[in-house]
């Protein structure tokens, strides 16, 4: 008997600087919607589902972005989708600015079972951007002043029928994300980003390049671990500010088998078997087999590429 999981990749259109935070749970709301008229287990979210791309503002005194922070799910204003999730017995994945309360801020997602239960956090590691406003630069991408890195790994949670990991964003570029999850078995990693179409820094990289890097990163990760991955955008015209689409959910293989097509909230569904992973994990990528961790000390201890003397 094979284990199928329904997953629905609810990608968001823009969310402008203005937008009310209640509206914003409204649109999440409807997609949950389809995806219930769609019998989906599953719903994922975007990365920072309940605000615009806040890091793109400079701010001289930190503290007064706080107000785009979340000092504790659900609240009343997020209620609404804890609320769906166990009257309608489907989980989802929410991306979201977290400030906890040591003052810490995060780049967090959550993992909600069907009961609407918090069961998994994950705070994004892989901070993009820079610290301090940077003239060079067409926009700013500042997470690192906005955010510390997360604290808690890579974990990853049996639930809902399977093996399940989040990570976010930039996390998907670095392959130490998904195998450190592919250790632990893992079978569907979700994840949301947004991610500028264009690259403020290289006018030779196109947009066409920039969702090739896209989709390559997650169809790495997915076939190189046997598993599948669901990659969730926030898209359209921000603020002024155009945001990659290409939502995705990819196979074991690596292959896209659902794609969003439009820049605006959509809702992609695919049946995604996690017994499909099994074959890879026995056999290509049998860890246990085929690992040889006498000869990876560098990947934990350097960070920056050292080459030879010349």
């Amino acid at each position: 008997m094979t284990r199928v999981i329904r997953v629905g990749a609810a990608q968001s259109g823009p969310i402008q600087r203005d937008d009310n935070r209640n509206a914003i749970v409204r649109r999440l709301v409807e997609l949950m919607r389809q995806a219930k008229a769609q019998s989906c287990d599953v719903v994922v979210f975007t990365e920072l589902a309940l605000t615009t791309f806040f890091p793109r503002y400079y701010e001289n005194d930190r503290s007064k972005m706080d107000t785009w922070f979340e000092s504790e799910l659900p609240n009343s204003v997020t209620l609404p989708l804890f609320e769906y999730a166990a009257e309608n017995n489907m989980g989802f994945v929410l991306g979201y600015a977290e400030l906890t309360s040591g003052d810490r801020h995060f780049n967090t997602s959550i993992l909600v079972d069907k009961s609407g239960k918090i069961v998994g956090k994950y705070r994004k590691v892989h901070l993009p951007g820079h610290s301090e406003f940077d003239p060079e630069r067409q926009w700013q991408h500042l997470e690192k002043r906005y955010f510390e890195p997360g604290d808690l790994g890579f974990p990853v949670w049996r639930t809902m029928g399977g093996v399940m990991g989040m990570c976010i964003c930039n996390d998907r570029r670095w392959p130490e994300t998904f195998r450190v999850m592919g250790l632990q078995g893992v079978e569907l990693v979700m994840l949301g980003y947004n991610t500028p179409t264009l690259n403020s820094l290289s006018s030779e990289e196109t947009a066409e390049t920039r969702m090739h890097h896209n989709h390559l990163s997650m169809q790495a990760g997915a076939y190189q671990n046997a598993c599948w991955v669901t990659g969730v955008a926030k898209a359209g015209s921000e603020d002024g500010h155009d945001l990659m689409a290409g939502s995705c959910i990819i196979n074991p293989n690596g292959e896209i088998v659902a794609l969003s097509e439009t820049a605006d909230d959509e809702l992609i569904v695919h049946d995604c078997d996690l017994d499909a992973c099994a074959f890879l994990k026995q056999t290509t990528f049998k860890f246990e087999a085929h690992r040889r961790i006498e000869h990876y000390n560098l990947i934990c201890s350097q960070t920056g590429a050292v080459p030879p003397p010349e």
